[in-house]
């Protein structure tokens, strides 16, 4: 790439050279004047005088005096070539090739400048394609952001539809399960209300009467059974009343007497039923007084 200094330099150098050549004519031209010889010339002094202006002298009419004839003109001197000298071959050949070379640097610079020119054409034309691919990109991105966002949202709004769905469906089993508990406490506090009905009219007690004079029945008394014998029994019955289990509570007998009254209560089972279903119990305490 051809610098601007380089360019200044030849325009110095072909300004020099032209300078050059006319100063060199101008001299020629000088110094051909400055070598002719000069002309000839005759030298002669004299005085004209009027013979009117002399005293004591009158003048004489003259005839008029002729008109001098002119002389003849001088032939014509050759006239010789003036200006600077032809240039030499030589010469012209330098000029052609400075003139050639000169416009080849011309020529270059022109293109250089084309040149220059088409790549800041191609540099702008890159730059606009680039900055409509960030138009295009940001655009882009500006879109898939509103989408995402607008994703985020439904799917938040769907959270919370199936959260609100969800705590509705909770809050609805809860008011089931509670609805339902009101009912069992209700239903619990009706059997209550009849077993303590029940239990006022004395048929519970007659039961437990019947239940404690079968296993009084079934008792086999110990030799070591003294008079006053008082023991509290555990009875533990299923439906239909088998019996289950049989313990001894506080017991004023010996071990001999406890183990026959557990095994008194084995033998009555199975136990008599009560005469109101709502009456049975599974867990029974009974008095054993056989005295």
């Amino acid at each position: 790439m051809e610098r601007a200094s380089d360019r200044w330099i030849s325009v110095t150098l072909s300004v020099l050279l032209h300078g050059g050549l006319v100063l060199g004519l101008v001299y020629g031209f000088w110094m051909y004047h400055a070598s002719r010889p000069p002309r000839p010339t005759l030298a002669i002094e004299a005085t004209v005088v009027d013979p009117r202006a002399l005293p004591g002298v009158i003048p004489k009419p003259q005839p008029p005096t002729p008109a001098p004839t002119p002389p003849p003109a001088p032939a014509p001197e050759p006239i010789e070539a003036t200006g600077p000298p032809e240039p030499t071959p030589e010469e012209l050949a330098q000029r052609e090739q400075a003139q050639k070379e000169q416009e080849q640097k011309e020529q270059a610079a022109e293109a250089e400048k084309q040149r220059k020119l088409e790549e800041q054409k191609q540099q702008e034309q890159a730059q606009a394609k680039r900055l409509e691919q960030q138009k295009r990109e940001q655009e882009q991105k500006a879109q898939a952001d509103a989408a995402r966002k607008a994703a985020e949202k439904k799917h938040a709004e769907e959270q919370r539809l199936a959260e609100q769905k969800r705590q509705e469906a909770a809050q609805r089993a809860a008011d089931e399960k509670a609805r339902a508990e009101r009912e069992d406490d209700l239903k619990r506090s009706l059997a209550a209300e009849e077993h303590t009905n029940a239990v006022s009219s004395g048929a519970l007690a007659s039961w437990e009467a019947q239940i404690t004079a079968r296993i009084q029945r079934a008792w086999l008394r110990p030799p070591s059974a003294k008079t006053g014998i008082e023991c509290v029994l555990h009875v533990t019955q299923v439906p239909g009343g088998a019996v289950v289990a049989a313990v001894i509570g506080t017991c004023n007998g010996d071990q001999a007497v406890k183990e026959s009254i557990e095994a008194a209560a084995y033998r009555a089972s199975p136990l008599p039923p009560p005469p109101d279903p709502s009456l049975f119990e599974r867990n029974l305490e009974i008095t054993f007084k056989p005295d």
